[in-house]
């Protein structure tokens, strides 16, 4: 797994390249089918911007299997859905996924991803190294105890997640050999984007500011 194995669609969305398998996470807004279709997709949470079933169907294969919470997709004749929750683990021909909690806890947004939910981010190993996505969430203390990671993707726009200073410490809690930012620039507009993506490499170590695979955008 590196760098160029890891595909932003935009907002949370992620395809991952692991040998043999493709990965989606959280795909959204996806302007066409792409070239590799999924084998596996992950969704965090049932929000829209998360959990998009028109985007889910574009981007995986038939015989694709979909790992969510429970309240997300479960139900869809159409699709081989697994429920994930915290400590949720599947391995998939060396490749493997892990659930872990991802939920808020400043108080001015406890009614977004409350922790009694049980939703969720998602460490997927695979070749030796491990990815963290953290789904829609705050600073949490599980945070601490992820182990050796090598890409973090972490949200930063606020509103409904951690704030770029609130992912600045999160980043150096985990201490990842590289951190993804993610999920802000349909909250921040353009100029706001470039001055959080400006912040969060100036003190991240190891920060990387990835450019989406299609046309950004910048309101939902």
């Amino acid at each position: 797994m590196d760098a160029k194995s890891i595909k932003w669609i935009g907002h949370a969305g992620f395809f991952i390249e692991c040998g043999p398998l493709i990965l989606a996470i959280d795909p959204f807004r996806v302007e066409s089918k792409p070239e590799k279709l999924a084998d596996i997709v992950l969704v965090t949470h049932p929000h829209f911007d998360h959990c998009s079933r028109e985007d889910i169907i574009k981007v995986a294969k038939r015989d694709a299997t979909i790992i969510a919470p429970k309240g997300c997709i479960e139900g869809d004749a159409g699709l081989r859905v697994e429920i994930s929750k915290p400590g949720f683990k599947k391995d998939f021909e060396g490749l493997s996924i892990e659930a872990v909690p991802a939920y808020n806890t400043k108080p001015e947004r406890l009614s977004y991803h409350p922790r009694s939910n049980g939703w969720v981010g998602y460490v997927v190993g695979y070749n030796g190294a491990r990815l963290y996505h953290a789904g829609d969430t705050d600073a949490i203390p599980e945070m601490a105890a992820l182990g050796e990671i090598e890409y973090a993707l972490l949200p930063i726009g606020g509103t409904y997640t951690m704030d770029v200073e609130e992912a600045i410490g999160a980043a150096k809690t985990i201490g990842a050999r590289h951190t993804v930012p993610m999920h802000y620039k349909n909250l921040l507009g353009k100029e706001g984007s470039k001055a959080v993506e400006s912040k969060f490499r100036s003190e991240v170590e190891g920060a990387l500011i990835m450019p989406e695979i299609q046309k950004p955008t910048y309101s939902f």
